[in-house]
């Protein structure tokens, strides 16, 4: 068959690699000049397979309600006049109650592991390189309240085969000796080290010229403007270029990979994508050679920021903003991530100036991304990863081939069938 993969970021060029493996005709289609430009670009380098729990869990509410008002809080809320906020919200809500939240952790956690082994075979049949760090991720307790309930992770972790060790302050310093300076007290940690660290970016260009040479056509700088219909399935794409010029494109299957941008595109047709832009923040700085950074991935729990070595750069990203589609890096979130971060590591020496960037994630209001089959039938999604893009990215792209080429699924996991 003939698959259009709508989107050239982490999850549609995973995606279109899985797909001409298994045999298929496949052209990528992005807006950008060339693939990973924008979620994908400069995200925090995790893959947290220790990560399952979703944002929507029963302590989230009081949370947010004691954030509100502070400009530099872990997850933001700027109400606007967009009933699709408003939805996403309360949907967000109902995904906090305990039986869901429990749910959505047992779905996300069964993808990563399949997508770490999806990963590791990826990488070791082609040799792909992107800064790649396989020295797990760290976490880090600064408050009372998140060290009483590292145990219960752990536990939970290790009922879903994930290994997960306790840690002492001292236990943290021993596996990231960078720590030694942090200006606040370490009350403890958990060490999943089976985790990894890499540049999404690199992965995600590196792997797009591996699709090329496999037979994989880009098309770039078209935007895709809609989906047109005809004899009950979707007839064709139609695309704009640079210049204002349309052009329909046509074939048997069309893959919706656009993050945020799915749900609009998708809309007319009848599905209904619960996906809001939650943007995140990133800064990246250039490491001096002899630089006290770390080479462990670190997660800050109590200030929802992770730290990634990424060769002589170091990436500190985090936090989240409901704040619509506005692209627009904040000065005050990034500088509020870099204090953060001067805090943990005192000692960094940076070789050059500090790049800020801001992204949007795509995020269902249960974490659980959107993998499956639409309407009509020859309409697909697999979209809607939010703060898990790159943990995910190759488990969701070899499902959502699978689903297309009529296979049964290896994993347990809520995949649609409208």
């Amino acid at each position: 068959m003939h698959v259009i993969v709508l989107g050239a970021g982490l999850t549609g060029v995973a995606s279109a690699w899985y797909l001409r493996q298994a045999g298929h005709t496949v052209t990528v289609i992005e807006r950008q000049p060339a693939a990973g430009l924008e979620t994908s670009y400069a995200n925090g380098g995790q893959i947290s397979i220790s990560h399952p729990e979703p944002w929507a869990n029963p302590g989230a509410p009081g949370q947010v309600l004691r954030w509100l008002g502070r400009e530099d809080a872990p997850l933001l809320f700027r109400p606007r006049l967009d009933w699709r906020q408003w939805s996403w919200g309360l949907r967000f809500l109902r995904e906090c109650l305990p039986g869901r939240t429990r749910r959505n952790t047992d779905a996300i956690a069964r993808l990563a592991l399949h997508s770490r082994a999806c990963l590791h075979a990826l990488q070791t049949e082609t040799g792909l390189e992107y800064d790649r760090l396989e020295k797990g991720i760290l976490h880090l307790f600064f408050s009372s309240r998140d060290h009483a309930q590292a145990g219960e992770r752990a536990a939970l972790l290790q009922g879903f085969g994930m290994r997960a060790e306790l840690l002492d302050a001292r236990g943290c310093l021993a596996i990231e000796p960078a720590l030694a300076h942090c200006r606040e007290p370490i009350l403890g940690g958990l060490y999943a080290p089976e985790d990894e660290s890499g540049d999404a970016l690199a992965f995600t260009q590196n792997l797009a010229a591996l699709c090329l040479h496999a037979g994989v056509a880009f098309r770039y700088g078209l935007r895709i403007e809609s989906l047109l219909t005809g004899e009950g399935k979707v007839a064709a794409a139609r695309a704009v270029n640079e210049d204002g010029a349309a052009e329909l494109i046509a074939a048997d299957v069309f893959l919706v990979a656009l993050g945020s941008y799915s749900a609009a595109l998708v809309r007319p047709l009848g599905n209904f994508l619960p996906i809001y832009p939650v943007k995140g923040y990133s800064v990246t700085l250039p490491l001096a050679a002899d630089a006290d950074a770390p080479y462990v991935s670190i997660t800050d729990e109590s200030r929802r920021i992770v730290c990634s070595r990424l060769g002589n750069r170091l990436r500190v990203a985090g936090t989240a903003e409901l704040t619509g589609y506005d692209t627009s890096v904040n000065p005050a979130r990034c500088a509020a991530i870099l204090r953060r971060a001067e805090q943990l590591f005192p000692h960094i020496e940076a070789s050059g100036e500090a790049e800020y960037w801001a992204g949007l994630r795509p995020a269902t209001p249960g974490n659980v991304p959107v993998i499956g089959r639409g309407r009509p039938g020859n309409l697909f999604f697999n979209t809607g990863h939010g703060t898990l893009g790159w943990t995910l990215a190759c488990g969701s792209g070899q499902a959502i081939a699978g689903i297309i080429g009529g296979e049964p699924s290896r994993i347990a996991f809520p995949f649609l069938n409208l």
